[in-house]
């Protein structure tokens, strides 16, 4: 990420004017760079390109993210679809390319903000799914209920099951609770190992289909970290396809794997209003159904089980 930070010095000037003057841009460009949502003051996202700065205040800019400019055209982000729609809660699917959140070069182009277009208010974001796994994201469409949602996550009363397709070599069945931990070595990894001071990680998995290519497994975290289920599967040497960043094969079986194969299928959680079992599930995407049907392999249904 390339940033450029700034301490203003005086008062009275606009932020678009103070970052065109410190960065040496034209005054459109810092605009631009504004309504991105590339440019903070304050460490708050700054929005308003006629802002009035004082004296002391701290501006960063970021101007490229993963090589890419802030202000670079951004391609047509993919659109979620409804799965469950109430007075209070709203659940959809999330397509594998959609991040979830803006990112700190751009808002725009993520599910967060095309729910809260769809709602016509901010959306109530509940919990978070990596940029390239799809499946069921749950909002809240007020306070309350986004409070009553987030608590069933992190007080671990929400059941949730993911599918995916991974390397060859895992067990019919099991249970991995090493901690994770940042890798010092490899930024942006998360390492499972109990060597390091990480976070407790719990994750049960059942093995669908093992064979010499690729195994179909059903996974079932009782925790929520951080690429909690990608660091544990490559702990267990069978790292999901197509995840490049842990080591997951591009290919497998002459089928291809172009994202990291992981889809968050079903959720079951407390409904904020009523208290029943809300159970929502989201079909499984083409590009990870084609290695269930490559081996005859049936989607889990019904109710997700506690291990």
């Amino acid at each position: 990420m390339k940033r450029r930070t700034f301490r203003v010095e005086g008062a009275g000037r606009a932020v678009a004017e103070a970052v065109a003057g410190e960065l040496g841009l034209p005054e459109a460009q810092a605009r631009a760079l504004v309504d991105v949502g590339a440019v903070y003051v304050g460490g708050k996202r700054c929005r308003d390109a006629k802002l009035r700065l004082t004296s002391g205040q701290v501006v960063a800019v970021v101007l490229e993210e993963g090589g890419t400019s802030s202000l670079a055209q951004a391609p047509e982000a993919p659109t979620f679809r409804v799965l469950h729609e109430d007075a209070e809660v709203l659940a959809v699917d999330k397509p594998a390319g959609l991040p979830a959140q803006p990112t700190e070069a751009r808002v725009g182009g993520n599910l967060v903000d095309q729910v809260s277009r769809y709602l016509g208010r901010e959306a109530g974001l509940v919990h978070r799914l990596d940029r390239e796994t799809s499946g069921v994201t749950v909002f809240g469409k007020s306070a309350r209920a986004t409070s009553a949602l987030a608590a069933e996550f992190r007080e671990g009363r929400a059941r949730k099951r993911y599918v995916a397709a991974t390397g060859p070599g895992l067990p019919a069945s099991g249970k991995v609770d090493l901690p994770l931990s940042k890798d010092p070595s490899r930024p942006g990894r998360w390492r499972a190992s109990r060597a390091a001071n990480g976070v407790p990680a719990l994750t049960y998995f059942r093995t669908l289909y093992a064979g010499p290519e690729f195994c179909v497994v059903e996974l079932l975290p009782h925790t929520g970290r951080t690429h909690q289920l990608r660091a544990h599967l490559t702990a267990l040497g069978a790292p999901i396809l197509g995840d490049a960043r842990y080591g997951g094969a591009a290919r497998a079986a002459g089928t291809e794997a172009a994202r990291c194969l992981l889809h968050a299928h079903a959720l079951e959680l407390a409904h904020p209003d009523t208290g029943r079992t809300l159970s929502v599930e989201a079909p499984v995407p083409e590009d990870l159904l084609r290695f269930f049907t490559l081996v005859g392999v049936a989607v889990p249904s019904g109710a997700v089980p506690e291990k």
